[in-house]
């Protein structure tokens, strides 16, 4: 089953407090960016968040699960309320995570 839009924008919503979230679809779900970092995915209208020492420390005894079938875990955000919380949570995971490879340019044939 696929994600509704209307979820995604929700959530985009509460997370909005950690800065820029864009999301982009892949492979018929939602990837999510906060600032341009990837850090979490919507699947099937459940939120997850990649995980991190610094996302344990704040939100500590998540759940952890995978997205979609061979995937790693991710911790599974299951209350969406509490922005403020969830922003700090969304901020320090960010902190944690490798910044993006930059891509690299098409060769000119």
């Amino acid at each position: 089953m696929a994600s509704s839009m209307e979820f995604v924008e929700y959530a985009a919503e509460q997370l909005s407090g950690a800065g820029e979230i864009t999301c982009r679809k892949m492979f018929g779900e939602y990837g999510l960016y906060c600032n341009g970092k990837f850090f979490g995915l919507i699947c099937d209208n459940q939120l997850f968040v990649k995980i991190t020492e610094a996302g344990r420390s704040i939100l500590p005894g998540l759940r952890e699960a995978s997205p979609y079938e061979g995937a790693k875990p991710h911790f599974l955000i299951e209350q969406l309320e509490g922005r403020e919380r969830l922003a700090q949570f969304v901020i320090q995971t960010c902190a944690e995570l490798p910044m993006p490879k930059p891509r690299k340019k098409k060769k000119e044939q």
